[in-house]
């Protein structure tokens, strides 16, 4: 069983910054691709960015040049660093983990972009 724990969510003013954290622990025995989706109310779950296992990264075209998604291997640990943010970047973010076996969501953490 795999857990994942995001953190770092929360209010902020357009043009701020957050940083969210996504620790996996449990059993994990190899990691793919690790990713962090939003669904903003009335909306479909989306991917925002995922890292992949050779480093590789994508974005969704509204967030590439403000988002950054990085990886500590060594804590199976995810971060996405999220600057500029406007009030359409608002919603729940979870974060995913696929695995050579199966795919892992976190609880999520909510966003709110307003004045």
């Amino acid at each position: 069983q795999v857990q994942l724990v995001e953190s770092g969510g929360g209010l902020v003013q357009p043009g701020g910054s957050l940083r969210l954290s996504c620790a996996a622990s449990g059993s994990i025995f190899s990691i793919n691709r690790m990713g962090w989706y939003r669904q903003a109310p009335g909306k479909q779950r989306e991917l925002v960015a995922a890292i992949h296992s050779g480093g590789s990264t994508n974005y969704e075209d509204s967030v590439k040049g403000r988002f950054t998604i990085s990886r500590d291997s060594a804590r199976n640990t995810a971060y996405l660093q999220m600057n500029s943010l406007k009030p359409e970047d608002t919603g729940v973010y979870y974060c995913h983990l696929l695995s050579a076996f199966s795919g892992y969501w976190g609880q999520g953490t909510q966003v709110t972009v307003s004045s």
